[in-house]
């Protein structure tokens, strides 16, 4: 069998972002390097949304860039702007399509399906894919969004909404979320922050029915896409293994308190392009270890008091909308930290140190 200079394990948004930023920097002329990716085809199958506090190597695929955005609870709403750090969205189908274009061009690069049909013992590994053991008690983002199209012009595509709390909560944090790619066509979804063996929450298609029919009040209207998944709002279990180091949310990429990891994908693909050379001896890339701590925080209070959430992300947001994304975005500083923790109800959260 064959042997190769790198591996990732893993052709989706880590592994093929890692590999693109490989690729364009000329680290892999004299290297070689294999993909491993079960899938038959690339094809749409997510949307992948952040504010850009950083550059990145996908501005041509961004479906949709804005400059305001709301946040709402019943009978309050919040109108914002984030003209500093432009919320982008972008499309997976693009991506997948503007990066194995380029991959293909490169006759070091391979792709297989299996692990099993190649010789990796004397291979540096990069794996993204995440060991998840089933624990009832861990909290996920489990989500379902449509596009859909209007016959008539019925969005202001120049704002999208972050978080709408006006919708039933059944004892969990609940929110829809609208991307209004044009005045006719946007993304709308449903999102859950729970455990993830709660099936009582996936009765997605009517949530979303009843929202779009009943909230919005839009009667006519097609669905052309539907993406449905779950990110997990804890750290793998991926054990450090010599020679190999986990990428994506198998490495910790995924913020546990917004589920983002796009852009902290590419942040630990352009440092690990940066260390190739020494790959082996490199220190281990991580989100900062305050944010891993106010998360926990966070996250122990959303366990415990979910019917305070809406009001809590509410508040935060009364903050400087330019310190709440960097602080989401982790490019916060000390007194930016500051800033959002006294929105918080202290008293809370101060509990929440001990459960």
């Amino acid at each position: 069998m064959k042997e190769f200079d790198y591996i990732i394990i893993g052709g989706g948004c880590a592994g093929l972002s890692l590999a693109y930023e490989l690729e364009v920097h000329n680290k892999l002329n004299n290297k070689t390097l294999a993909i491993i990716e079960p899938r038959l085809e690339y094809k749409k199958d997510k949307t992948w949304s952040f504010w850009k506090v950083t550059s990145h190597n996908f501005d041509d695929c961004v479906k949709k860039s804005w400059k305001n955005f709301s946040i709402n609870i019943p009978g309050k709403i919040n109108h914002l702007e984030c003209n500093n750090y432009p919320y982008q969205s972008i499309d997976s189908g693009l991506f997948y399509e503007k990066i194995n274009i380029r991959l293909k061009k490169n006759k070091n690069i391979f792709f297989f399906k299996n692990l099993d049909d190649i010789d990796k013992k004397n291979s540096f590994i990069f794996n993204s894919v995440p060991e998840i053991k089933k624990n009832h008690l861990n909290l996920w983002q489990h989500f379902c969004g449509i596009e859909i199209e209007t016959e008539k012009n019925y969005f202001d595509d120049s704002i999208f909404n972050l978080m709408d709390f006006d919708c039933e909560q059944r004892e969990s944090v609940h929110f829809f979320y609208t991307l209004p790619y044009s005045k006719n066509k946007a993304l709308v979804e449903t999102t859950w922050l729970s455990k993830m063996n709660d099936n009582s929450q996936k009765d997605y298609d009517n949530q979303l029915k009843n929202y779009l029919e009943n909230h919005l009040n839009l009667k006519d209207y097609k669905i052309s896409y539907k993406e449905e998944g779950a990110i997990p709002l804890f750290y793998p279990a991926n054990k450090e293994i010599k020679s190999q180091i986990n990428i994506g949310t198998a490495g910790g990429m995924t913020r546990l308190s917004t589920g983002y990891t796009f852009l902290n994908i590419q942040e630990h693909s352009k440092y690990i392009r940066k260390n190739i050379e020494n790959i082996s001896n490199v220190k281990k890339y991580e989100i900062h270890k305050k944010y891993q701590f106010l998360d926990e925080i966070f996250l122990r209070v959303l366990d415990k008091h979910p019917e305070k959430m809406s009001n809590i992300f509410f508040d935060m947001f009364r903050a400087s909308p330019k310190t709440v994304i960097k602080f989401l975005s982790n490019k916060s500083n000390f007194f930016e930290d500051l800033s959002i923790i006294f929105k918080m109800p202290k008293l809370t959260f101060i509990k929440a140190l001990f459960y």
